[in-house]
């Protein structure tokens, strides 16, 4: 079996680990496909080397721009490439342009689609990302759903017949990760806080590209009386000297993003977390670190249990990340940290009843 892999953004890297080293432990071909959505080294190329990815097999190049010219590059790019290796799968990850792109240009060359993380709905549609996932899942011939509220939303839609529930690959990185840093592994840990801190990063268009909003977000974590270690993405650097909007302030201590090692090794350490991020509120949760999400919604509405995730605008913000940390046991409705496998076994038997039809 061959399958493609179509990735660009960081949240993805982190997926394609486990699934990369599940299709190499099975031998069958893997092609990965890098569109270069985030192409800075410390969003792209760390990720690569200390989750120990095999490098690229094709790298678009495709850089930044907006929405449409972005996406318009990446098709312009993917047929091409997906001729040249005509995969039994084109396997597609989350939400992004990267996402959309290749289900797209898989589709109109009747390639068979397969979307990893499918079924997650924050029913925003001002989120491009909202948008990103239904047109990919309704596109798809199989879903790849990471839980079981996922598999609900799928069911609804009318797409019940072609789902599968995998779990959540991101658990399966998570957990091993968490396990090397705990047992001293390689994650440098010297340059955290000594005293107690809240990770924080903020990248969402809803709340960068508004400079109030986003004045007032950076304004609320000044305000916050513990150190504010900000891992500041690179739209958030930009959007903030557009609009002149000060990150260093208050408490605020300004970092650069972290490997996922390290940034795991921070959320281990750090009392609380600030993100508008999917991923870190997920992290956050596997980890038992206290989140507060300042967006008004969340497509992981399971973190939202028993308080261990809280939605807040940023007048709540200091209120919110200063709760008493909840007390009630973490469920697992992400998965064992095997959902790589289940994600291998899924795609073998979609091929294997395809053939046989």
């Amino acid at each position: 079996m061959r399958v493609l892999s179509v990735v660009g953004a960081r949240p993805q890297f982190v997926k394609l680990a486990p699934v990369a080293a599940a299709l190499a432990a099975t031998g069958h071909e893997h092609v990965i496909v890098h569109t270069g959505q985030h192409y800075d080294t410390e969003m792209s190329d760390v990720f690569f080397a200390d989750l120990r990815i095999p490098s690229p097999d094709e790298h678009l190049g495709v850089g930044s721009g907006s929405h449409g010219v972005q996406t318009g590059a990446m098709l312009a790019a993917l047929d091409g490439v997906l001729e040249r290796h005509r995969p039994d799968w084109v396997l597609v990850y989350g939400d992004t342009n990267s996402t959309l792109a290749g289900a797209l240009s898989a589709v109109k060359l009747h390639l068979p689609v397969a979307h990893l993380e499918a079924g997650l709905r924050s029913f925003n549609r001002r989120m491009p990302e909202e948008h990103n996932r239904v047109l990919t899942d309704h596109a798809a011939d199989l879903c790849l759903a990471p839980t079981d509220a996922a598999m609900a939303q799928l069911a609804r839609e009318g797409l019940a017949g072609r789902c599968v529930l995998v779990g959540d690959v991101m658990t399966d990185v998570c957990l091993r990760v968490r396990d090397t840093v705990l047992a001293g592994g390689s994650a440098p840990q010297a340059d955290l806080p000594k005293e107690p801190f809240v990770v924080a990063t903020i990248h969402r268009a809803d709340n960068t590209d508004d400079p109030a909003r986003l004045e007032a977000i950076v304004a609320a974590l000044a305000a916050l009386p513990r150190t504010v270690l900000l891992l500041a993405h690179p739209r958030l650097v930009a959007r903030a000297a557009a609009a002149g909007v000060e990150l260093s302030r208050g408490r605020i201590r300004v970092s650069r993003p972290r490997s996922y090692p390290e940034t795991v090794a921070a959320l281990l350490r750090a009392t609380g977390v600030v993100t508008d991020s999917g991923g870190l509120q997920k992290e956050a949760y596997l980890l038992g670190t206290p989140c507060t999400t300042v967006r008004t919604e969340t497509e992981w509405t399971e973190t939202l249990q028993d308080g261990w995730n809280v939605l807040a605008e940023p007048g709540e913000l200091v209120e919110r990340v200063q709760r008493a940390r909840p007390q009630a046991p973490r469920g697992a409705p992400f998965g064992d940290g095997h959902a790589a496998e289940a994600v291998v076994t899924a795609l073998r038997e979609a091929q294997r009843s395809s053939s046989l039809a």
